[in-house]
């Protein structure tokens, strides 16, 4: 990695480290189309070992907001997501990849802007972590499907659950991606380099994660689920 590359993927983490921490999802809707551009190689290693130091923070710092039933359920389903995710990763070209995960997430997104509030429940748990096993092994994105799941709950619940299952979920994820011979050295070294922009964006958002709540962070977690699938179809 030369010194350019290095500050700009060290400023899009920094950025991409306080949003996640301020309002629960998008550091992976930022960092992995960024990366995939600059360096597809470091896919998806390199960005779940970023997300293990952020969510362990974000877990830990509002661990009383857990939703516990919720989070047994969803990493029931991301235990079984992940082999399937190792399967596709091997089995399907990232343009086929990309576009079921875009067409997935942009209709959840679309239905979630009409949909009436609800409370999650153990068949949306278990298949939402069925498929956030499936994508984020696979592409290192697994945001949208459980920032839909908890769009309606408290800030601090959302932020809480989908950090704790994000930790959980990487750590299954590297370790059969580690099983299967995919972390190289070079994926372990960016991943080394970036972890303190990681860690100081993390930091940062505690100024700001008090403040995002209620709509704006219904807005927010639809607009990103959007974005997000938008730019997978059309990349």
């Amino acid at each position: 990695m030369n010194l350019d590359l290095f500050f700009i993927l060290a400023a899009v983490t920094f950025v991409s480290a306080f949003i996640q921490g301020a309002l629960g999802i998008g550091f992976a809707l930022i960092v992995a189309p960024v990366v995939g551009m600059l360096k597809p190689e470091l896919l998806p290693v390199t960005l779940l070992l970023l997300m293990l130091p952020l969510n362990l923070h974000v877990a830990v710092r509002e661990r009383e907001h857990v939703d516990w039933s919720g989070a047994r359920w969803i990493t029931m389903g991301r235990f079984a997501g992940t082999f399937a995710g190792l399967w596709l990763l091997a089995a399907l070209s990232l343009d086929q990849l990309d576009l079921a995960v875009g067409i997935f997430t942009v209709v959840a997104a679309a239905a979630a802007l009409v949909a009436p509030p609800f409370t999650p429940n153990r068949p949306s748990a278990l298949g939402v972590g069925l498929f956030t096993g499936i994508t984020e092994t696979a592409t290192g994105i697994g945001g949208p499907p459980l920032a839909l799941l908890y769009q309606h709950a408290k800030a601090p619940v959302l932020r809480a659950t989908v950090a704790l299952c994000f930790l959980v979920g990487e750590v299954m994820s590297l370790v059969v991606l580690a099983i299967s011979g995919r972390l190289g050295s070079e994926q372990l070294l960016a991943a080394l380099y970036l972890t303190p922009a990681v860690l100081l964006g993390s930091a940062v958002s505690r100024l700001a994660h008090h403040r995002i709540g209620g709509r704006g962070l219904r807005i927010g977690v639809l607009s990103f689920a959007i974005v997000s699938g938008l730019f997978l179809i059309l990349r």
